[in-house]
């Protein structure tokens, strides 16, 4: 599966699953850790999580598994690091407080309907 199918399968992931307001942020040329940043939000620990394994079990049955997971068990903000593509799932209060998308403020944000 391309870097570009993978990202299309978890935006489709995050739609069904009504993840809020879904932000990619391009990073190549910025950073050497990833190429692109998913940031979504979910209403509570368990939407959060819902989303992250709907996403994990969608890619795995393609033979993708994460490199990582962290925040899983707390449900407050979870990451899903796929090498070309870390996928940021937070609760509402997290995303607020931290504000990924103003963080990398020099990243071009990609339209999730144009991914």
């Amino acid at each position: 599966m391309t870097d570009d199918l993978v990202l299309k399968t978890t935006l489709e992931v995050v739609d069904a699953k009504k993840g809020d307001h879904p932000v990619i942020l391009d990073l190549r040329g910025i950073s050497i850790l990833t190429d692109y940043f998913l940031v979504v939000g979910g209403l509570n620990t368990t939407h959060v999580r819902t989303i992250a394994d709907a996403i994990k079990d969608r890619l795995e049955e393609s033979g993708i598994q994460p490199q990582r997971i962290e925040g899983y068990k707390e449900g407050r903000w979870v990451l899903l690091d796929y090498s070309h593509l870390v996928i940021h799932i937070l609760a509402q209060e997290e995303r607020d407080f931290y504000r990924l998308e103003e963080l990398w403020h020099e990243a071009k944000v990609i339209e999730p309907s144009l991914a």
